[in-house]
């Protein structure tokens, strides 16, 4: 098998994990508020506890992706989620879906790191940006469309399809995984990577696909050996391609502070507008398709690169954005602001990985720490967003100040990075 086709097995791979995943995390609130009569407050505090976990999850997920092999993380990942999902279909109590929910968490945390190095392993400065723009295309496409009829399917297959769905799909990525695992093996094309972790010490990360092609048209040139030089110098100075990525790494994790907060107190919102849960599928999934509009513009341009404007002003539509989807009782606005939202985070979340994986070597390690930032902010938004309508119940808007004001000091840091970059 060549390594353009075993690459292309791990987007396939990538796509089914993000439908998944997407479809059991995202409507779990609606299961719960159905099942269990979950409002607001108890959603945001289920959303903080999942996203403490998967902070640690991927962090660690990552790591050891970089040490025993992406294919062997992610077969553990799958492995987890389907035990801890057959588990979920036998329970019939909240505190039992919680721990369902930690555990599919943990899972899953050892599934997107890996993903993410799979694909950008072996790429020059040029290719990565195509093998970025359309990783993410692949995974925000599958996750809208989990999302747009979502809701649909929970209520013609019954609840327990939170649960049966999920579960078939991770028993298809894991056959899937065993058989790219044993063609990359044997693959002429492939050969074990081992990047210089920052520490001087070799570590073994994943079959790296090391065949070259041009790109557009797929053709394969001769295979190289790496040997831990980049496969072509990017030309951006090193100290400020660092900053960018300090700069990703803060607004990432404040993007899914409004991402999380928002999915969260979504069948409250879809309630208060008399939404079905089908209805609320495809109305509240809008932010999902207008972010996979904005991978696709930012896939074949790279003029944002580096280019702190953009960055700005990606931050104040998401913040605007943001306070207006939950203060504007009005479906109509509703639709509207989630299309500036979406093109808001669908930048900043491409930002982080793509300076992720542009600047090191240690793709795995540098995905988790990514992934952690989101973790972080899955945790932050919803827990701030609980606290707030814990300690002022009878402002209906308190929780959308609260993580509103908590954007608005990421805004602050953003600038801060920016100026001691200028200086």
């Amino acid at each position: 098998m060549r390594a353009a086709q075993v690459k292309t097995g791990c987007f396939i791979l990538e796509g089914l994990n993000s439908f998944a995943t997407t479809f059991y995390f995202y409507y779990l609130y609606f299961f719960m508020q159905q099942q269990f009569g979950f409002g607001d407050k108890a959603n945001l505090v289920l959303a903080a506890f999942n996203g403490l976990d998967y902070m640690f999850a991927v962090w660690w997920g990552g790591r050891f992706a970089q040490r025993a092999g992406c294919f062997t993380a992610l077969k553990i990942g799958f492995v987890i989620m389907i035990a801890a999902l057959a588990v979920g279909t036998q329970l019939d109590s909240a505190t039992g879906h919680v721990a369902v929910m930690l555990a599919t968490t943990l899972g899953m945390g050892f599934t997107w790191p890996p993903l993410e190095a799979l694909v950008s392993e072996g790429e020059n400065p040029v290719r990565l940006q195509q093998s970025i723009g359309l990783y993410n295309v692949v995974w925000a496409g599958l996750g809208a469309l989990a999302y747009f009829i979502g809701g649909a399917m929970l209520e013609k297959l019954g609840l327990k399809s939170l649960f049966v769905v999920p579960m078939a799909i991770l028993v298809v990525q894991l056959a899937l995984t065993i058989w790219l695992e044993r063609e990359a093996k044997g693959a002429s094309q492939l050969e074990l990577v081992r990047p210089m972790a920052e520490v001087g010490r070799v570590t073994p990360c994943a079959p790296e696909l090391v065949g070259h092609g041009d790109g557009a048209h797929g053709v394969t040139r001769p295979t190289t050996i790496r040997t831990g030089i980049p496969l072509e110098l990017n030309p951006r100075p090193i100290a400020r391609a660092r900053a960018f990525l300090r700069m990703a790494w803060l607004t990432n994790p404040f993007a899914y502070i409004a991402i999380n907060t928002l999915v969260a107190v979504m069948p409250g919102v879809a309630g208060r507008l008399g939404l079905s849960t089908t209805l609320a599928g495809f109305c509240c999934s809008v932010w999902c398709f207008a972010r996979l509009a904005a991978f696709f513009a930012l896939w074949f341009w790279p003029g944002w690169h580096y280019r702190f404007r953009w960055l700005l002003g990606s931050y104040l539509a998401l913040v605007v954005s943001f306070a207006v989807i939950l203060v504007v009782p009005s479906l109509a606005v509703l639709v509207a602001s989630q299309l500036v939202f979406g093109v808001g985070i669908g930048l900043i979340y491409y930002s982080s990985l793509f300076y992720s994986m542009d600047v090191g070597e240690t793709k795995a390690e540098h995905g988790g720490i990514h992934e952690a930032m989101i973790g972080l902010g899955n945790f932050a938004g919803p827990a701030v967003g609980a606290a707030a309508l814990h300690f002022l119940p009878h402002s209906a808007h308190s929780g959308a100040a609260a993580v509103g004001g908590l954007l608005l000091c990421g805004l602050g840091g953003l600038l801060g990075i920016w100026r001691k970059t200028k200086t």
